[in-house]
């Protein structure tokens, strides 16, 4: 299965436990690995037979500016669910990061793969 890899893509969202987290939003980022299969752009060279990796970060950081969850697990659960809802991927890793959440640590992150489930 091919990849398709977005690193490092910040975004903003209401995110945590505490009140003090509640007052604003915070800095997460996020990294993904989208698998599907890319032999056909591989060949024709046109951007209609891939994935948009545009339109899978505009994805992310929407669904990270409406979240209003206390925990990163979940709200990295409610991309992986967009995604899988919007694009044509078959499996999904994704990390969020929240770097600036511990004084003394260089970064907090959670990661999630998670493959399609056709129903």
């Amino acid at each position: 299965m091919d990849k398709i890899y977005i690193e490092g893509l910040e975004v903003q969202s209401l995110i945590g436990v505490y009140d003090w987290e509640r007052d604003a939003t915070q800095r997460l980022l996020v990294d993904i690995v989208l698998f599907s299969d890319l032999q056909k752009p591989a060949y024709s060279d046109d951007v209609e037979d891939t994935l948009n990796y545009a339109e899978v970060a505009e994805a992310i950081t929407q669904v990270a500016k409406q979240s209003e969850f206390s925990l990163i697990e979940a709200l990295a659960q409610a991309m992986i669910t967009q995604i899988f809802t919007q694009f044509p991927v078959q499996k999904i890793t994704l990390k969020l990061s929240k770097p600036d959440i511990l004084a003394d640590a260089q970064n907090v992150a959670v990661e999630f793969t998670r493959e399609r489930k056709d129903t």
